[in-house]
C-alpha cells in the first residue's frame, strides 16, 4: 500500500505556475520547482511525469484562474457599459503589471513567445486562451454596436482582433516601461478605435 499524498494538486500547480511565470520554461529548473512546491524530485515526477507536463498543467491553471477571472469580468453586465468593461480590463493589467516587481506580464503571452517549451500542445493551450479572449471581446463589441455605444462601421470580429492586439501589445510594453502615461495612451487609442 502506497503512502497517501500529503499535498494539494492546486497548491502545487499554483507554485509551479509562479515559477514558470517568473522564469520561463527554459530557466525554471527542477530544483526551483521542488523548492517552490515543497515536493521532492521523485514526488514531482511521479505526480506530473515531467517538467514539460507540469508546464502544461501550469498554463491550464493560469487559464482557469487568471484568464477566467478576466473573462468573467468582461461578461458581467453589472461591470458597466461595454467601453467601461474593456477599459477596466486594460487598466487592471496596467495596475497589475506595474505593481509586479518581476514584470512577469501574461503567462500565456510569455509561453507563446518563448521558443523553448513551446510544443504543439502548449501552443494549443495558449491559442485557446487567445481565442476565448477574442470571443469575449467580439461579443462585447457586438453588444456595443447593437446598442449604439460603439460604431457599427466595421465587423465585430475585426474590431475585437484589433483591440486584442492592442491589449497584448500593452502587456508587452508594460514589461519594460514605468511610464503609466504611455500605457494609458495605448488604452485611450485602443478605445478610440472602437
Amino acid at each position: 500500500m502506497g503512502r497517501p499524498r500529503e499535498y494539494s494538486d492546486q497548491a502545487v500547480l499554483d507554485a509551479a505556475m509562479e515559477v514558470f511565470w517568473e522564469k520561463g520554461y527554459e530557466a525554471a529548473t527542477t530544483q526551483d520547482l521542488c523548492e517552490r512546491t515543497g515536493l521532492g524530485r521523485g514526488s514531482l515526477y511521479n505526480a506530473f511525469g515531467s517538467k514539460h507536463r507540469l508546464y502544461e498543467e501550469a498554463i491550464r491553471r493560469y487559464a482557469a484562474t487568471r484568464a477566467q477571472a478576466q473573462l468573467a469580468m468582461l461578461a458581467d453586465p453589472e461591470a458597466g457599459p461595454v467601453r467601461e468593461r474593456l477599459r477596466a480590463m486594460m487598466l487592471g493589467v496596467i495596475d497589475a503589471d506595474l505593481a509586479d516587481p518581476g514584470r512577469r506580464g501574461c503567462l500565456a503571452l510569455n509561453a507563446a513567445t518563448e521558443q523553448s517549451g513551446r510544443t504543439e500542445d502548449v501552443a494549443a493551450l495558449v491559442r485557446r486562451q487567445f481565442v476565448d479572449l477574442e470571443q469575449a471581446i467580439c461579443h462585447l463589441v457586438t453588444i456595443g454596436q447593437r446598442t449604439g455605444e460603439l460604431s457599427a462601421g466595421r465587423p465585430p470580429l475585426q474590431v475585437a482582433r484589433t483591440f486584442q492586439s492592442a491589449y497584448y501589445g500593452l502587456r508587452v510594453l508594460a514589461k519594460v516601461t514605468d511610464d503609466r502615461n504611455a500605457l494609458l495612451d495605448v488604452v485611450d487609442g485602443a478605445l478610440a478605435a472602437l
